[in-house]
């Protein structure tokens, strides 16, 4: 029956625009089936046996910048002196915390001294009581850490990120072997409630449209990658694409030194691991939410009108297929293959996400979190003038003239 508000030819072509937003999901879909194999799982790819250097070199830089992650921050620099195959050279670096942050490192610190600690690793620690100017914290931190590297690769991590004792080890290993510039682990994301999986689930679904992770290794494609929790780098290609010193004011410094290294042409490399390392990045749905607010605007580099765009596009994809159910007739048919090919997604990419498949259901609602998200994020910077981040406004017309170019 066609709806009378919109009368046959305008449902006709409600009806085609369905279908060409169905087929799209089904071509994303089908991407990830035929592709997603390629994508290396480090628990389960054989590797060289572990490189072996002078007894007392360290063969990894760790750094670990942390501001405020009193509740994380020991267990982080615990798991890292526990690893095991490697010998690491860990740079804790204290970011202007308010909380106790830095008394737990310095306590870690006399404990790994006093040899209550694996020995084989080197812990240093370092108090940043001020931002230089024209510098965001995060990325002064790993600058400033990185600079005393004395390694040739580098592991950028976060303060709250736990690691298998393999996890540097088999990294190391498989860099080495693949001749990797840049290995980037996907970690396993910790969530504790529904409300969390649901906007990791519905996040992903979306993100196909313009990730690919198997491409991230071809040196013709424009996808590559960059997680906080994982850049594992080396030393020498980090100094050739500039360091954070050329990403000092940059919001989403992970993934674009993903991108700068990917762009200069350097190898690189995505794998994943499940149970290597793992990172609680939010609590609770609207946990994610607030992680957001700094880094949306900032993905579309700070232009209202691109942002804008984006945001028109999420509408479609959540009020379309909505619509096209109420529609009814072919447009219902369109509804439904789009939900049957995003159901397909949740399960194609559980070993990506661990959202179990069933939390489909909640994607209309999640992704409209997304979107409010997205909303949230251009608001709150354009009305700041800025981005608020661990407490600190950066000026929106400071991270406009560093921005560099687009993606």
């Amino acid at each position: 029956m066609t709806p009378p508000a919109i009368g046959p030819i305008g449902y006709w072509l409600f009806t085609a625009s369905a279908w060409a937003l169905a087929l799209g999901w089904v071509f994303r879909l089908s991407e990830w089936l035929l592709n997603s194999g390629h994508i290396d799982d480090l628990n389960r790819t054989v590797l060289p046996d572990p490189v072996r250097t002078g007894e007392d070199r360290p063969q990894v830089t760790v750094v670990v910048p942390a501001c405020n992650e009193e509740p994380s921050i020991a267990a982080t620099l615990r798991s890292l002196l526990a690893s095991e195959g490697v010998r690491l050279q860990i740079i804790a670096v204290n970011d202007r915390s308010t909380d106790r942050t830095g008394e737990i490192m310095q306590a870690i610190l006399e404990e790994a001294a006093g040899g209550r600690i694996n020995r084989s690793h080197s812990l240093q620690v370092i108090h940043i009581e001020v931002l230089p100017e024209s510098w965001l914290g995060k990325p002064n931190a790993l600058a400033t850490a990185a600079r005393l590297a004395e390694t040739d690769w580098i592991l950028f991590t976060d303060g709250d990120v736990l690691f298998a004792p393999e996890a540097v080890s088999l990294a190391l290993r498989y860099a080495l072997a693949c001749e990797a510039d840049h290995l980037v682990l996907m970690p396993d994301w910790t969530m504790d409630s529904p409300g969390e999986a649901a906007m990791h689930g519905a996040m992903h679904a979306l993100s196909t449209w313009t990730m690919r992770l198997w491409r991230v290794a071809d040196p013709a494609a424009r996808d590559f990658l960059g997680v906080g929790a994982f850049n594992l780098v080396r030393r020498s290609v980090y100094g050739a694409v500039g360091g954070f010193e050329g990403l000092r004011m940059e919001v989403v410094e992970d993934l674009r030194l993903g991108w700068t290294i990917k762009r200069a042409g350097y190898r690189q490399r995505v794998v994943l691991g499940p149970g290597l390392a793992a990172v609680r990045w939010s609590q609770g749905a609207w946990g994610v939410v607030r992680n957001l607010e700094k880094n949306i605007f900032a993905l579309y580099r700070f232009r209202t009108p691109v942002a804008l765009l984006a945001c028109f596009g999420l509408v479609v994809q959540i009020v379309w297929p909505l619509a096209a159910l109420w529609a009814g007739g072919w447009a219902r048919a369109a509804a439904l293959v789009q939900f049957g090919a995003i159901a397909g997604l949740y399960v194609a990419a559980r070993k990506v996400t661990r959202v179990p498949p069933w939390y489909v259901v909640a994607y209309p609602l999640a992704a409209g979190l997304f979107l409010f998200a997205h909303l949230r994020s251009v608001t709150l910077a354009l009305a700041r003038g800025g981005v608020m981040w661990r407490g600190t406004l950066y000026s929106l017309k400071d991270l406009r003239s560093h921005v560099g170019r687009p993606w």
